[in-house]
């Protein structure tokens, strides 16, 4: 298993200019590419796909408030065997 995560600041447009471009790749293409820090990786995802959202909200008496939300997508490849492993992708 490899697991690449990327953690940056953006701001909200250039946030939301990588979801959409990631939307747009998934729904138009066999293959979408995600770029995690100075990585890029190729992702095949089927026609069917599990998606999950969480949010949570904390309040903190030393941090304060925070909002968070989690994407996740999870799916087997189509070119993957049932033996084989599994793929995802999540955004945070």
């Amino acid at each position: 298993m490899v697991e690449t995560v990327s953690a940056e600041k953006l701001d909200r447009e250039e946030a939301a200019e990588q979801l959409r471009e990631l939307a747009d790749e998934l729904e138009n293409g066999d293959e979408s590419t995600v770029r995690a820090g100075n990585k890029t990786v190729a992702l095949r995802p089927p026609s069917s796909i599990a998606y999950e959202v969480s949010v949570r909200e904390r309040s903190s008496i030393l941090r304060g408030q925070r909002e968070s939300v989690t994407i996740k997508m999870d799916w087997r490849p189509s070119n993957v065997s049932e033996a084989g492993d599994t793929a995802g992708a999540e955004a945070e």
